[in-house]
């Protein structure tokens, strides 16, 4: 490359049409697109299926340590075959989670081509990100509003009646909080993206705290399959916390 043809890379990359551009665009039909889609979903699916499969050779070891934060409560089998059952939407739960990289490898490759230049310079810390608190979200969870939530049911009439539970339930329980939890968590990422398109900015975002503070109390019992307050409470919190923590993020990024 001369010297000439490397001033006006510098130049055409210090310019806002250069970025706003979308590089090698591919000329594709409608159907064509949705061909594309069709495969990138089957693969997807796949990897969920081969994940579950893999994981329901584990599935008694995956189900004692999501039994742990039940502290010694005996679990009943009301019907015949209940805890296979169980363990099948263990396994798919599981399942999903690491199939986990490979839809999103599908997502990204899916909307890559569509994309400018400067859409493509946040693709991946969006996609790691959303990664990271996703499962912080599943951590989150599992560690603190879970043993909460049963802490106060396993306290509350605990002298009265004596601790038996369905495994079923239980795990449609702890399945749902956690699963649930982890989207909750993609609130910033929500945010970020939002900045980044120029929708909403910074300011209108810490304008509406109000609104934000009823909406993270109404989301906090909508998304905990328990009516307890603390439990509530602590994700009502978190996601409070999340919000103005992707307000700090599009702020930072200059929206």
């Amino acid at each position: 490359m001369t010297t000439q043809q490397l001033e006006n890379s510098v130049q055409d990359k210090n310019s806002p049409e250069y970025w706003d551009e979308v590089p090698n665009p591919a000329e594709m039909s409608f159907f064509d697109h949705l061909e594309e889609l069709r495969q990138r979903i089957f693969v997807s699916l796949i990897a969920v299926l081969l994940s579950a499969i893999a994981c329901f050779a584990f599935v008694k070891t995956i189900v004692a340590w999501l039994e742990v934060p039940a502290q010694g409560v005996k679990f009943l089998q009301l019907a015949p075959g209940e805890f296979f059952f169980v363990s099948i939407q263990v396994a798919g739960y599981t399942g999903i989670i690491l199939a986990a990289p490979v839809i999103l490898y599908q997502i990204v490759q899916f909307v890559l081509p569509g994309l400018t230049r400067k859409e493509r310079r946040f693709l991946a810390p969006v996609v790691f990100g959303s990664s990271i608190l996703f499962f912080a979200g599943l951590a989150f969870a599992y560690y603190v509003l879970i043993p909460a939530a049963l802490k106060f049911f396993i306290g509350y009439g605990g002298d009265v009646v004596e601790q038996l539970w369905s495994i079923d339930k239980y795990f449609k329980f702890i399945l749902l909080l956690m699963f649930s939890t982890g989207l909750a968590f993609q609130i910033p990422v929500i945010q970020l993206l939002l900045g980044m398109l120029g929708i909403v900015s910074s300011q209108q975002m810490l304008s509406g705290w109000r609104i934000v503070i009823l909406a993270s109390l109404i989301l906090g019992a909508v998304i905990t399959p328990s009516t307890d307050p603390l439990t509530q409470s602590l994700l009502g919190g978190a996601v409070l916390m999340l919000y103005f923590g992707g307000i700090g993020m599009v702020k930072l990024i200059g929206k």
